[in-house]
Formats: C-alpha cells, sequence, structure tokens
C-alpha cells in the first residue's frame, strides 16, 4: 500500500469531522491532494492548513480536493476548521494506519534527537487515480500550499 508516484493510490475510508466517511473513490476525476499533518491549531499545522485555505478559490477553479489527515479526533478538526474558516475536508487517522502505509509516521528527527511521529507530507493523486507527486518531507509548512499549487497548475512536479 505505499505511495509510490506514477503508480495507482490505494484507496482509503477515513472519518471526517462530521462523523461521515470519506474515501479517495470519493472523488475519481479530479486531483485531490492529500496532506498530512502533526496537529490541529499548532503553529506550523495552522500555516500550512491557512496557505491552502488562501489557495482554496484557485484550487477549486480548478477542481483540485484538499484533504488534510491528522491524527486528532473529528471534535478537534471542527474547532480548528471553524477557528481559522477552512473550507476543506479534515479527516481523522486516529490509529495511524494510513499516514503509516503512505510513509507519513514514522522515524524523524526532531530537535537533533530520532523519534517516531507524523511526518510532514503530502501525495498529489491526479484525476486518474495515479499519484503525480509525493512531497515525502515538507520543510517549510507556510510554502509548502504554494508549491503543491505550482505543481498542480504547471501540470506536473
Amino acid at each position: 500500500m505505499a505511495i509510490a508516484e506514477g503508480r495507482k493510490a490505494p484507496d482509503f475510508t477515513l472519518e471526517a469531522a462530521g462523523g461521515t466517511s470519506v474515501s479517495l473513490s470519493d472523488f475519481k476525476g479530479k486531483d485531490v491532494v492529500v496532506y498530512f499533518y502533526p496537529k490541529d491549531d499548532t503553529p506550523g499545522c495552522t500555516k500550512e492548513a491557512c496557505g491552502f485555505r488562501d489557495l482554496n478559490k484557485e484550487l477549486q477553479k480548478a477542481g483540485v480536493v484538499v484533504l488534510g489527515v491528522s491524527a486528532d479526533s473529528g471534535e478537534s478538526h471542527t474547532k480548528f476548521a471553524q477557528k481559522y474558516r477552512l473550507p476543506f475536508t479534515l479527516l481523522s487517522d486516529p490509529d495511524r494506519k494510513l499516514m503509516t502505509a503512505w510513509g507519513a509516521y514514522g522515524d524523524k528527527m526532531m530537535y537533533g534527537k530520532k523519534t517516531k511521529g507524523v511526518i510532514r507530507s503530502t501525495v498529489w493523486i491526479g484525476p486518474d487515480g495515479v499519484v503525480r507527486k509525493h512531497w515525502k518531507k515538507v520543510p517549510d509548512a507556510a510554502k509548502h500550499p504554494q508549491q503543491v499549487w505550482d505543481a498542480v497548475r504547471g501540470g506536473g512536479p
């Protein structure tokens, strides 16, 4: 179930903030950006989410769906989305199964120490379900949404 550019993205189903189930296959025929982030309402995660929010009109016009994924609960996602007026869906992966399978959870360096945790990463899936680009480690949460938009708008990595 690992993610690889040029290969079909495996389907998944996770719970959205309102308790509804959302599957990747719900968005067949659309570009989908799935971004993984560590925690709702923390500085880096807020900058990244607000970046996607600020680009939402352009993304929507281009037919791009944005899905944010973290281990936070639906209640936490609802508060985060309301506080920052986030117009896209936030999904809960409490057991980190999807994150682990897609390379967004595992060993990482934090303050010079090796630790296990969420690896901020993003996957862009084309309308045909094939992975167009996989940002395995996002170095700058604030600049990343623009990088994603530039790649999607340009049609490639």
